[in-house]
């Protein structure tokens, strides 16, 4: 039986204005993992393709998991600087049958599962034979005439105030929503009778040019961090890396052969402050240090594993200590030897400077490098 709606994310390797921007970090996550989130998350559709013609987005992309997810390898033909994305889809759609497809741009990260409901909604309750993503902007535009401005959609003598003014709509390039059927007949993306869904005006802005980069990454950053405040409100036990986390991974030596290192006095005041809102707090680390021994008895830790080079391990041991769920304890690490242990707590956090295995599996990337203050900066938000 063939799946009854496809979401279609074509992802080339040869971006020339930003080379392999579809896997360039974005918030902490490769730029395409937000759009195949959108996706798998949203209910109504079927099965997410990927249609690539880049090994190396595959190997980058291969941590998402889901029953949901395939990867469908592009013809050269379609991948090139003049091929359109319609040659893509018919590469795969030609071969493959559905119901709907629905065309989805990985240069539009904002976009959410809601919206792709909304979208497919409108399709299904009013009859549109497609629907495409729009936003509307409250902007007054102008044309040129004979060497002249003159308004486009206002009158001069009738200034619109703005909370009377309707705007207009644009395409923002987020999705595109049409039958398989209808498709194949018009190799185009928009066929018949169009509806429209219309999404947040931030999302208007899509990643063409280096320039939109961070004017986009901003506001998934905020957006994102929202979110994670919800898992973040409900651990009861904390528990952080020392080596890169709490230090900044550096081990210094004096003349005379003593190994140093360098805490955060914020971040011991962040634990503190987490403790006395009753989270236990502690520290899991692979190292086996009387520094370290010595850090943690100065913060008075409720809990401290040294020389845990099975991290994983020790998850058990706290959820029968303090008696609670994996889902209700928080763990911050930076490399790979944390990544069981990150996947398996209800929220997860890394410094900006983890590794980049570590930051495609965590909810939250901090703004701060290890030993800057990351888990003030945790305190801080679980506090807001």
């Amino acid at each position: 039986m063939n799946p009854n709606t496809v979401a279609f994310i074509p992802l080339r390797g040869g971006s020339k204005s930003i080379p392999l921007k579809n896997i360039k970090l974005m918030a902490g996550k490769p730029l395409a993992f937000w759009t195949i989130k959108a996706a798998l998350d949203c209910q109504t559709i079927d099965r997410v393709v990927v249609s690539t013609d880049s090994e190396t987005i595959r190997q980058e992309l291969s941590f998402i998991k889901s029953p949901k997810l395939s990867f469908f390898e592009r013809s050269p033909e379609t991948a090139t600087d003049t091929a359109s994305t319609e040659s893509a889809m018919c590469d795969y759609f030609s071969q493959n049958s559905c119901d709907q497809i629905v065309l989805i741009q990985a240069t539009s990260p904002l976009l959410t599962k809601d919206d792709l409901e909304g979208g497919l909604k409108a399709l299904k309750t009013q009859n549109f034979d497609s629907v495409l993503s729009l936003v509307r902007l409250k902007r007054f535009l102008w044309s040129e005439k004979n060497g002249q401005a003159e308004p486009r959609n206002y009158s001069l003598s009738i200034r619109p105030r703005r909370q009377d003014f309707e705007g207009e709509l644009f395409e923002n390039g987020a999705f595109y929503i049409t039958s398989h059927s209808l498709f194949l007949k018009s190799k185009c993306r928009l066929n018949g009778k169009i509806g429209f869904y219309e999404m947040d005006p931030d999302s208007f802005v899509e990643i063409d040019e280096p320039s939109d980069w961070s004017i986009v990454e901003s506001l998934l950053l905020t957006r994102k961090k929202h979110d994670v405040l919800k898992p973040l409100k409900s651990i009861k036990v904390f528990a952080t890396d020392i080596d890169g986390c709490l230090t900044d991974a550096g081990m210094y030596y004096s003349e005379n052969g003593d190994e140093l290192k360098k805490f955060n006095t914020r971040d011991g005041m962040g634990l503190k402050l987490l403790q006395k809102s009753g989270i236990k707090v502690g520290v899991i680390t692979a190292e086996d240090r009387d520094l370290n021994r010595r850090r943690s008895k100065k913060l008075n830790l409720d809990f401290e594993y040294h020389k845990a080079e099975e991290k994983l391990q020790i998850l058990s041991e706290l959820c029968k200590k303090y008696q609670v769920t994996p889902e209700e304890i928080a763990y911050v690490g930076d490399d790979v030897n944390d990544i069981g242990l990150l996947k398996a707590v209800g929220f997860s956090a890394c410094p900006a400077d983890a590794c980049r295995e570590v930051k495609a599996v965590v909810h939250f990337i901090s703004s701060l490098s290890g030993g800057q203050g990351v888990i003030r900066e945790l305190s801080n938000l679980y506090f807001q």
